[in-house]
């Protein structure tokens, strides 16, 4: 049997091409495919060749997720690997977000953030 690899992960926002910029800008990746979605929404691939995130925004607009992380299905964060920390670390605040919980053990350095939309992201770097 061979080992199963993720591909993307689906999320709602309520501006998809805003979130799709500033990923773009931040981890330095492109937009995959953009196009209609599911009952008239809008849906954004953002990422790699391999891999993506894809930001989807429905027709009838959307309402604030009210279930916090301790639910579950509950999203907590997306973990996103880059080689220079720091200066992934300098575009997001450039962006207007706050970091915090920045620490460095085996195997890694990182730091987190939340985004305009309230996802988590963690950041790490195993250079």
């Amino acid at each position: 049997m061979t080992q199963a690899i993720l591909e993307h992960v689906n999320f709602t926002v309520p501006e998809a091409d805003r979130t799709a910029h500033w990923l773009c800008d931040v981890f330095g990746w492109r937009i995959r495919w953009q196009g209609a979605a599911r009952n008239g929404g809008r849906s954004i691939h953002v990422g790699t060749d391999d891999d993506y995130l894809v930001v989807f925004t429905p027709k009838e607009g959307v309402a604030p997720n009210t279930q916090g992380k301790d639910v579950v299905g509950a999203m907590n964060h997306i973990g996103v690997v880059v080689e220079d920390l720091d200066a992934v670390e300098a575009r997001v605040k450039a962006q207007g977000f706050q970091t915090h919980n920045h620490a460095d053990y085996e195997p890694g350095r990182r730091f987190y953030f939340d985004d305009e939309n309230g996802i988590e992201f963690e950041v790490v770097s195993y250079a």
